[in-house]
């Protein structure tokens, strides 16, 4: 296999207000790039995985600030699909300070990746991995975005290549209604599911506690992991390798952004390495370290986190 995980999902640029302004009195944004999958593929090359990603950009200015984070990293582009027309999605974040929460605006309508197809994506390299990865979010945007999903998870399975479903329901996106009966099929095919007690109820009607949510999500669609999340609650495994809760540690919080996907990467690589428990406690090291700097993408190197790269698990 060329890769240890491939992914699709849409670049984007992120545009953060500075600390205590609010966007429509902003003078100065900051710029960094987006992209749930990239972001899990981006950490994943840092920890000395072989990854690539798949968008569908337009050419020019934008679009290269996007590429240029997650290229310096490591992630492989040959994938990427270019479109001759079109605009970056943006997305503008206010962070806020209790009482007062963050605010999100997203401006990603009309975008190539939102009418890609899959006539248009080379297959035989994003099928050419040990890992396939997909999320929610995408499957969410569009018709066709939902399809070109259920196509790479489908060929994925067809040829025995392991799947790692995050479901991370966005309400601003789709109905709870439409998010299952896009992600149920995917969710069949899964060996790894990711999926909050909070996605659980509102999407499939899975309701439990601690590891009961994430036991009854594994009765309903066979995974052999499933990781269930509960915001600053415990942190659930139900799989192969029994149950088990982890507490969650409290940090403060520079950024939030890309925090889930930190955790999202070092999941994964336990399991790439064939341990998703100690994957668990991987992924809730790099999410602190998250959310303790700047930017969607977290920059991190294994030594700091003392997060073996080796195939083989330190115990």
């Amino acid at each position: 296999m060329t890769f240890d995980l491939t992914t699709i999902g849409e670049g984007q640029i992120r545009l953060t207000v500075n600390q205590g302004q609010r966007l429509s009195r902003a003078h100065q944004l900051r710029m960094s790039a987006a992209c749930s999958e990239a972001n899990v593929a981006g950490l994943l090359a840092q920890l000395g995985r072989r990854t690539s990603w798949c968008s569908r950009l337009p050419h020019g200015d934008l679009a290269e600030r996007c590429l240029s984070e997650y290229r310096s990293v490591g992630v492989d582009m040959s994938a990427m699909v270019r479109a001759d027309h079109g605009r970056m999605a943006l997305y503008f974040m206010e962070p806020g300070e209790p009482p007062m929460p963050s605010r999100v605006l997203y401006d990603r309508l009309n975008t190539p990746f939102r009418m890609i197809d899959v006539d248009m994506i080379d297959w035989d390299t994003l099928l050419d991995t040990r890992l396939v990865f997909v999320t929610g979010i995408t499957a969410a945007l569009t018709e066709h975005t939902a399809k070109v999903l259920t196509y790479f998870v489908d060929q994925a399975s067809e040829r025995g290549i392991d799947v790692a479903l995050d479901v991370n329901y966005r309400g601003m996106l789709w109905t709870p209604e439409r998010a299952r009966e896009v992600l149920t099929p995917l969710a069949r095919k899964a060996q790894v599911l990711l999926c909050s007690r909070r996605d659980a109820e509102t999407v499939f009607g899975i309701t439990g506690d601690g590891t009961g949510a994430a036991r009854k999500l594994r009765e309903e669609f066979g995974a052999d992991h499933v990781v269930s999340t509960d915001q600053i609650n415990s942190l659930c495994y139900s799989g192969v390798d029994g149950e088990q809760e982890f507490d969650v540690v409290i940090v403060p919080v520079v950024d939030r952004p890309g925090a889930g996907d930190s955790f999202v990467a070092g999941t994964l690589h336990g399991y790439l390495a064939g341990d998703l428990v100690s994957g668990i406690t991987y992924g809730q090291r790099v999410a602190t370290y998250a959310l303790t700097h700047h930017g969607d993408l977290t920059l991190i190197s294994p030594a700091e986190l003392h997060i073996p790269t080796t195939t083989d698990i330190i115990r």
